[in-house]
């Protein structure tokens, strides 16, 4: 059974991860439910919590975005239902009607869309479909929030009658007004109303001349305002009619509420469920702002997340547009518990936190901001000790208090448990207090149980690196400048670098040294190996990307020499050839010269033909016989070599066409300079570089020693600027 008690919760800050997921509902009572959400018990509800937020998350990015769920409580309502006899008000109704009616909604919408959102499917498949409880409140109220005259045959019958009553009253009231106008007894505004009346606003002198009664006078006593007697009757008889109306509408609302009694039940799931909703919609839009999602749930004891972000210190980073480092950390059966060493400031207590708060997330039913390729596992029991927790109430001390809060961790620590220690057995003597960590620790082994502590003490990551089961890690630090990196690095312990900051901030060196002296030399020279094999381990973390880089360099340039030497190759082979060819030319060229200097010294013409026939067989003799097939297909194939050459010809001009104006216009996207006589300045797609002589408006004459040139400045480019 998973238990993660008040204590943790508060170590890890989880009560402000509520507030801004709270902050993220649209109803009040998702905000009041969220701010008192706790980590999931039960294993599957857990896991279909998760799964609903993430469907959620991912209708942010789809068009089938989610209808709206907002709702206002009817929980007052839902008393009153409770008790007999008891009466709804329309307010009441019209919130009634409004959560069955998108309970509705979502209901079919979800079945709809059932294949993008099984699990939200699953939820509001669960529940009972019920569209009469909306229908009977329709039936009754309008959209105004006002009882309809078809309600009941006897309220629509009173209001006929109401309607009636009032137009006799309008009818007689305009007869007396007609009158009394006639007789210059009233005042110039003639009527007004009074306690929703129409009364005759009769000037005071006149009063007793005008039958009625009085309903009152003006500030001044200038006017009495009188209800003429003629409509007094009619007005009795609408007084008897609205009250009746009243009754009646009283009797429709008591029948309305005893129909929706028996739906109690109903009506309390319905609104759980959308506030279910509301709190996975706030918990969707909270992973959407710190880039969460659900990562693979393992039952095989493996904690692994990559790129880890604690939320409030991303949120509160990016407000400020400031970096956020990410941490990765690895916990299974083969490495169950980690020792973080390091200078203070150096990240420890952070990454101790986003571990703890990220796991305490996933168990209530949240998204974490961690790499997709993260693996998480579930604990039972999540132990911290985070903080000074001073108990000033009970008169503990810093160390009393968590000397109690580990004989807590005792009783409760089993191979179920992930526990959390910042600077692990501070507060006492160093030396007892270590030996005492030290056993505390091995308990903590000895019953399988998985955990990360922070630490300067030398004989915890002493153990840590004896017991198989765990390992050293440190927050990097960079020695010289003396900056944290943030970064975790597993497999060895840290330097507190304890004397190196004390430098840096300002103390003597020889004060420093003094301290120096005053400690184990033992205990100065571990502390400054750990720091030299941490230098060593940066250094060789540069020097291996560095030979990595050069390594990659090495070989693009071995493939460029290679193909670089095959290109050289066959142009070699294809000037061997050129140059065969164009001897042979030659030494046939020479046979035929002597034959033709012959022929013109003698003129004898069988001699010559002759002659070149020798040559010409002899020639014959060297070549390779081939049949008129074969010598088609070898003309065939020099015309498709020609006409694939030629494509490439035209390629390559419209890429290096294309290449030049781009880099034109490249060239003019720059800002432009301001040019003075004298500069040296060439065209954007010419070579020869001039200096201008005369600048005239956006014209330049250019010289270019043998001739000058009038050309737009546009057109120019900057070489070197006149000293």
């Amino acid at each position: 059974m998973q238990h993660i008690n008040d204590k943790t919760l508060q170590d890890l800050e989880f009560p402000t991860v509520l507030e801004q997921v709270s902050a993220r509902c649209n109803t009040e009572l998702g905000k009041n439910t969220a701010l008192d959400s706790k980590p999931i018990i039960d294993r599957e509800h857990l896991l279909e919590v998760l799964g609903q937020t993430s469907e959620y998350l991912a209708s942010f990015s789809n068009d089938n975005r989610i209808p709206n769920h907002g709702f206002d409580s009817i929980n007052g309502e839902l008393k009153l239902l409770k008790i007999e006899n008891t009466t709804l008000e329309i307010p009441g109704f019209r919130r009634i009607g409004t959560i069955c009616k998108t309970v509705v909604l979502h209901q079919k919408f979800f079945k709809k869309f059932k294949e993008y959102y099984p699990l939200l499917y699953k939820r509001t498949e669960a529940l009972e479909n019920n569209t009469e409880i909306s229908a009977s409140v329709d039936d009754v109220i309008d959209k105004f929030g006002e009882i309809r005259d078809s309600a009941s045959e006897g309220l629509r019958l009173i209001r006929m009658q109401i309607n009636e009553v009032r137009g006799k009253i309008n009818q007689s009231f305009g007869v007396a007004l007609s009158r009394y106008q006639s007789s210059d007894f009233l005042d110039e505004i003639k009527e007004s109303v009074v306690e929703n009346r129409r009364v005759l606003a009769v000037k005071a002198m006149y009063r007793r001349k005008v039958k009625g009664t009085v309903m009152g006078t003006s500030k001044t006593g200038s006017i009495v305002y009188i209800v003429p007697e003629t409509t007094l009757a009619y007005t009795r008889e609408l007084n008897n009619l609205e009250f009746e109306e009243k009754e009646e509408i009283q009797h429709i609302l008591n029948q309305l509420t005893n129909y929706i009694r028996p739906f109690h039940a109903l009506l309390s799931v319905y609104q759980n469920y959308l506030v279910h909703i509301d709190i996975t919609a706030a918990k969707a839009k909270y992973a959407l702002d710190i880039n969460a999602l659900l990562p693979e749930i393992n039952t095989e004891r493996k904690l692994f997340i990559r790129d880890a972000y604690h939320p409030l210190l991303y949120l509160s980073n990016k407000l400020k547009n400031e970096k956020t480092w990410p941490q990765t950390i690895q916990l299974h059966s083969e490495n169950r518990i980690i020792v973080i060493s390091g200078p203070n400031a150096g990240g420890k207590s952070i990454t101790l936190k986003t571990i703890g708060l990220l796991q305490v997330m996933l168990q209530s039913g949240m998204l974490i901001p961690v790499h997709e390729r993260s693996t998480v596992c579930l604990f039972d029991k999540i132990l911290t000790d985070i903080g000074d927790n001073q108990s000033i109430e009970n008169h503990l001390s810093t160390y009393s208090y968590r000397l109690k809060n580990m004989n807590q961790f005792l009783k409760k620590c089993n191979d179920k448990t992930l526990f959390l220690i910042d600077e692990f057995g501070t507060g006492s003597d160093p030396e007892l207090g270590g030996a005492l960590a030290e056993t505390f620790l091995e308990v903590f082994y000895e019953r399988g149980a998985y955990g990360v502590i922070t630490t300067h003490y030398a004989n915890l990551k002493a153990l840590a690196n004896e017991l198989p089961h765990a390992t050293n890690a440190n927050m990097l630090f960079n020695s010289k400048t003396l900056e944290p990196t943030f970064q975790l690095i597993l497999g060895e312990a840290g330097s507190s670098f304890t004397f190196e900051v004390a430098q840096k901030n300002g103390i003597p060196y020889s004060l420093i040294n003094r301290s120096k002296k005053k400690i184990e030399k033992g205990k100065v020279r571990f502390d400054e190996t750990i720091a030299k094999l941490q230098k060593e381990r940066s250094k060789m973390a540069q020097t291996g990307s560095r030979l990595q880089d050069e390594e990659t360099k090495a070989r693009e340039e071995a493939a460029k020499l290679e193909k670089l030497n095959t290109k050289v190759k066959t142009k070699l082979e294809n000037y061997q050839e050129l140059y065969d060819h164009n001897q042979r030319m030659i030494h046939l060229g020479d046979k035929v010269n002597t034959v033709a200097e012959k022929y013109f010294l003698d003129q004898k013409k069988r001699p010559l033909i002759s002659e070149l026939l020798r040559i010409v067989e002899t020639e014959n003799s060297k070549r390779k016989k081939t049949s008129a097939k074969q010598a088609k297909a070898k003309q065939v194939q020099k015309k498709q070599i020609a006409q694939e050459l030629e494509k490439k010809i035209v390629t390559v001009r419209q890429e290096k066409k294309v290449a030049q104006k781009k880099a034109i216009q490249t060239k003019k996207d720059k800002p432009r300079p301001v040019f003075k006589i004298g500069d040296r300045v060439r065209m954007f797609d010419g070579k020869a570089v001039g200096s201008i002589d005369a600048l005239e408006k956006n014209k330049a004459i250019v010289n270019y020693g043998i001739f000058t040139t009038n050309v737009s400045v546009e057109q120019l480019e900057l070489v070197e600027a006149k000293k």
